[in-house]
């Protein structure tokens, strides 16, 4: 038992400073810019990989645009990922908002970037901002009000019951009244007694 939690607080050191690596990488990955080259027609190859301009002036200016977007984008996403608020689920719209602009930026014709991701994130945030109002309420509700629907749910189940009893008495006496009205006056009476 001691040996197996030894052996899950180290993946939580390891898997957490890794997070904080990624963390304190960010300003130096913004500046990473700064050593590419700025010449129009230059193309960079690094382990295979060629990346030119774009359609930007230079490497430079097309690394930095995507790096303004990268960043943040890893960023919220490590956010999301270590968020133990209530709240964490609105993160989902900037980091959407950053993801459908790296997707423009590699896959869009365009001359133009970052003007049509507002009609893509609409749908998302129709479905993120009243779910994330519904958990308000609910915890409102229950912190604020007191108000605990587990409970309410307890007593209308109680109520139920308790109307379907009182139907089912009801239901009984009815029965009652037309046995004894089928009896004979005297036996009626000995049945009275005896309730």
């Amino acid at each position: 038992m001691l040996r197996n939690n030894s052996i899950q607080v180290k993946h939580k050191l390891i898997i957490e400073s890794f997070i904080v690596f990624l963390i304190l990488l960010a300003p130096f990955l913004y500046k990473f810019h700064t050593y590419l080259p700025d010449q129009p027609d230059e193309v960079l190859t690094v382990l295979g990989f060629t990346i030119d301009s774009h359609g930007f002036y230079d490497v430079e200016t097309y690394v930095w645009f995507l790096l303004s977007k990268f960043i943040p984008f890893y960023l919220i996403l490590i956010w999301f990922l270590t968020c133990k608020h209530w709240w964490y689920h609105i993160l989902l719209i900037p980091l959407t908002m950053y993801a459908f602009q790296l997707f423009e930026l590699y896959y869009s014709a365009d001359e133009f970037v970052d003007t049509k991701n507002l009609l893509w994130l609409l749908p998302i945030c129709m479905v993120i901002i009243p779910l994330v109002y519904f958990i308000r309420i609910r915890l409102y509700d229950r912190f604020v009000h007191g108000i605990d629907l587990g409970v309410i749910e307890q007593e209308l189940d109680l109520m139920k019951e308790k109307e379907a009893l009182e139907k089912e008495r009801e239901i009984l006496n009815i029965r009652k009244e037309r046995y004894l009205k089928s009896r004979s006056k005297s036996e009626r009476i000995l049945f009275e007694k005896n309730d």
